[in-house]
């Protein structure tokens, strides 16, 4: 399955990784940076302003889909969505399969006002200390890579670095295992990542599943104005969009359409 084989590349890099900087080192900045910081989760804060946010994804390339963008000038992009309003931006940094880097994101969130989720497999508690390191706002925290004792590990690590964590979830059983470790951001990815089929039901059918108090994202599959009517109409609370915005070449104008009179 493609998930198995992108977490045993994660796991590869990340043991390389620990070689440049090791763990503690790495902890003990993050922790500092911290400590520094005023934890007031600007992420989440961003989700809950409309009745339906945006978070709009930078994105290079898929295992599903390949090569996404040739041309790819990642900060003008992460602007462009920022100009159109996007509630915050998400940003790949997996190497191997999204050929995503780690100074996409430093330069974007060098570059834009609105928070960013640093959109990896988390799979190690070092990429949750490097993420906060490199500036992102929020990271994604997989239901089916994380037994639910780590997935709490998990959020606990979030908490004290005051990083949001969006909990993505497939179906009934990852959402009841994202709510009972703490989720405060639970995401419903549309996309089967086992066999990455899509349906946008999945996020309208699971959308009752989970109470108000926690933030609802929709993601993948997103590709028209109808579609998030659709997902506004159920409640939710944002959506995450990414090949639809990154496929266009006036992404504001995409952006504008896609929103609807959602704003209104």
């Amino acid at each position: 399955m493609i998930l198995d084989t992108i977490a045993e590349a994660t796991a590869l890099r990340v043991t390389q990784q620990k070689k440049q900087i090791p763990p503690k080192e790495l902890e003990e900045a993050a922790i500092r940076t911290a400590k520094a910081q005023h934890h007031c989760f600007p992420f989440e804060q961003a989700l809950r302003q409309w009745d339906i946010n945006f978070i709009c994804e930078v994105k290079k390339a898929s295992p599903s889909k390949g090569i996404i963008a040739e041309d790819f000038p990642y900060v003008q992009i992460a602007r462009e969505y920022e100009q159109a309003g996007a509630a915050a931006v998400s940003v790949l940094t997996e190497p191997q399969f999204f050929l995503g880097k780690d100074e996409y994101l430093e330069e974007i969130v060098n570059a834009v006002k609105i928070p960013v989720l640093r959109k990896d497999f988390t799979i190690d508690p070092y990429q949750i200390y490097q993420s906060k390191l490199l500036g992102a706002s929020a990271v994604l925290l997989i239901c089916s890579l994380l037994e639910q004792p780590v997935l709490k590990e998990y959020l606990d690590i979030c908490q004290q670095l005051g990083l949001s964590a969006l909990v993505e979830a497939h179906d009934e059983q990852e959402i009841e295992t994202a709510a009972d470790a703490g989720a405060r951001i639970i995401g419903v990815n549309n996309r089967n990542l086992k066999t990455f089929d899509v349906d946008i039901q999945n996020s309208r059918k699971l959308r009752t599943l989970v109470p108000e108090s926690i933030i609802f994202v929709a993601e993948s599959g997103i590709r028209t104005a109808d579609d998030v009517q659709a997902l506004r109409d159920a409640g939710v609370h944002a959506v995450l969009i990414g090949e639809t915005l990154m496929r266009s070449p006036d992404k504001q104008k995409m952006l504008h359409t896609l929103r609807g009179n959602a704003y209104d």
